[in-house]
């Protein structure tokens, strides 16, 4: 008889060593998956991680695709922490980047430092404003999040792109020769461009260094406010939340607003930090907001794991860009992050739950008949 049993205590070289493994194993599985598709794993190892830092302009290049990571992994993380599935952060990633460039673009006018300012505003109330739908759904109809918060990435979606391609919206260029020949967003003017933190041949995005401060103060909230023990006792039991006296509702539409507003900076970001435009092709075929999901899982919900796990992701990615050709299907690199999704939740299942092997009690019906009771 096989029986799984929950983990009552787990030890704290545990929450090292379970890591370290699961990516130990997963290194040796996607080396046979690379040996298996004719590539050396050792030498393809040593081209992603020069393609990832040690070539000119690599480590710049990865941190840019680990900043809108990060704000996802965080939004996805803080909402997960209370056992809220918010899968909107696609969407919100998407509304975020409609509300900054918006700002960006009505208040080109103002000085750099306050532009900024209110573009991460813009982004963040946007980005909240979408996920509070899905929040308040769950909260007063009983909703499930998963589906609601899904649909909406759609919707988002379409949203950019009317905005963009059907309409003659605030966000569109009407004016321009390249604009009347194919649809295109206004470009924001250079004072909200956001300034990047130059250290020596690296730059690193000012979201970057945004999002660090962010998760900092995302795991103050979770582990020494009220708030924050709320959401983990709410997360564990619900029952014993209720039973105390919290408000469950509340609790819920908090958390998955600041869950979205978390997806809007990173929206905001790529605004301001990278594109400097509104364009939703872009955003949408990056798929930030469902590789966030990844990062998060990766990262065991942790916020400061999060920042770590968004660059190692960010890392691959930059590879596979950079390594990619007839010879390097983008395909491996998809295949190689899911190897580590699945290594690393299944090191978390064991570190969670004990697997119990036994023999089966005897029914106790025998029992009787062999005491000889009728």
């Amino acid at each position: 008889m096989i029986s799984i049993e929950r983990s009552l205590v787990t030890p704290r070289w545990q929450r090292v060593a379970l890591p370290v493994a699961s990516l130990a194993i997963a290194a040796i599985l996607a080396g046979i998956v690379l040996a298996a598709s004719g590539h050396d794993p050792l030498a393809t190892y040593q081209q992603i991680y020069e393609a990832s830092f040690t070539s000119t302009g690599a480590l710049t290049a990865t941190f840019i695709y680990a900043t809108p990571l990060l704000f996802t992994g965080l939004c996805v993380a803080l909402a997960f922490r209370m056992r809220v599935w918010n899968i909107g952060g696609e969407g919100q990633l998407y509304m975020g980047a409609v509300g900054a460039a918006g700002v960006g673009l009505a208040l080109g006018g103002w000085p750099q430092p306050l532009l900024i300012a209110m573009m991460m505003v813009g982004g963040a109330v946007a980005g909240m404003l979408w996920a509070m739908i899905p929040g308040l759904l769950r909260a007063y109809l009983h909703t499930n999040e998963i589906l609601t918060s899904l649909m909406l990435n759609y919707v988002a979606g379409l949203l950019m792109y009317y905005l963009i391609y059907d309409s003659a919206s605030f966000w569109r260029d009407t004016t321009s020769a390249s604009a009347l020949v194919f649809p295109q967003g206004k470009y924001l003017l250079p004072a909200a461009d956001w300034p990047g933190i130059v250290i020596g041949s690296f730059t690193l995005p000012f979201g970057f260094a945004a999002g660090i401060v962010l998760a900092v103060l995302l795991l103050a909230l979770i582990r020494f406010t009220r708030f924050g023990f709320e959401m983990r006792v709410m997360g564990d039991s619900p029952a014993a939340a209720t039973y105390a006296g919290m408000s469950t509702r509340r609790k819920i539409v908090t958390v998955m607003a600041l869950s979205g507003g978390l997806a809007g900076l990173g929206g905001a970001s790529q605004i301001g930090d990278f594109g400097h435009v509104l364009d939703p092709r872009g955003l949408q075929q990056a798929g930030y907001g469902y590789t966030g999901i990844v990062v998060a899982a990766l990262a065991l919900y942790n916020p400061l794991a999060v920042v770590i796990v968004s660059i190692l992701i960010g890392a691959l990615t930059n590879a596979g860009f950079a390594l990619q050709g007839p010879l390097f299907p983008i395909g491996l690199v998809g295949t190689m992050e899911g190897i580590i999704l699945f290594s690393v939740l299944g090191g978390e299942f064991l570190g969670r739950y004990r697997i119990r092997f036994g023999r089966a009690p005897a029914p106790a019906i025998a029992a009787d008949e062999e005491s000889g009771i009728p």
